[in-house]
């Protein structure tokens, strides 16, 4: 591991592509700290920015061999981070969206809610099934696995404003399939947890 100690972010990154351990591990020894320091003050939370900064590298050792870094590493490390506090507080922000929705303090809506939801979100999850292959393909990236439209189209090799066309033709086609139980209160839940509220 010395001499792996020696060797500069770039070379040991081409070692990463070659899936080399030792080479992975020397940069997450390298970074782990300033990343978890850097999310930490982004997020406020020790262990969300434990998970961001493991997430990062997991993301980064799983794609390595297809990567191709266009600045330095540090710079796509630093960058995959931001991406990942990014779509925490996106995440979270849907969360208290969906919570902010719920009456808690009635006793009715507490035991029959929870169905009501599992079924709207199965209904939902049927339409999305039913959309065109690449379609659903863009609108999964982006709705659950939160990949913003530049990440979306380099995995998918189109470009941003296919990207952006194909989620907004996704949305517009859910509503018009399942506007029809819009009146539902509960279904606003389901609106802002797949982000058809924009």
């Amino acid at each position: 591991m010395k001499t792996y100690a020696l060797l500069t972010d770039e070379v040991l990154a081409d070692l990463v592509k070659e899936q080399d351990t030792y080479a992975y591990t020397e940069l997450y020894q390298r970074y782990w700290g300033a990343l978890h320091r850097f999310c930490h003050r982004l997020l406020r939370d020790e262990a969300q920015a434990t998970d961001t900064v493991q997430d990062v590298f997991v993301h980064f050792w799983e794609n390595a061999p297809q990567l191709e870094l266009r600045f330095s590493l540090s710079s796509y490390l630093y960058g995959a981070a931001r991406n990942q506090v990014i779509r925490y507080i996106r995440k979270e922000k849907v969360k208290a969206s969906y919570l902010s929705q719920l009456d808690l303090s009635e006793g009715e809506f507490m035991t029959d809610e929870p169905l009501r939801v599992a079924e709207l979100e199965k209904l939902v999850e049927q339409e999305i099934e039913n959309l065109p292959p690449r379609m659903r393909e863009v609108f999964e990236l982006s709705r659950k696995a939160y990949l913003s439209h530049k990440e979306i189209a380099d995995r998918l090799d189109i470009s941003e404003g296919t990207v952006k066309k194909q989620v907004s033709n996704a949305l517009r086609l859910l509503r018009a399939k399942l506007g029809c139980i819009f009146f539902l209160g509960v279904m606003q839940v389901i609106w802002w947890w797949y982000g058809l509220v924009q």
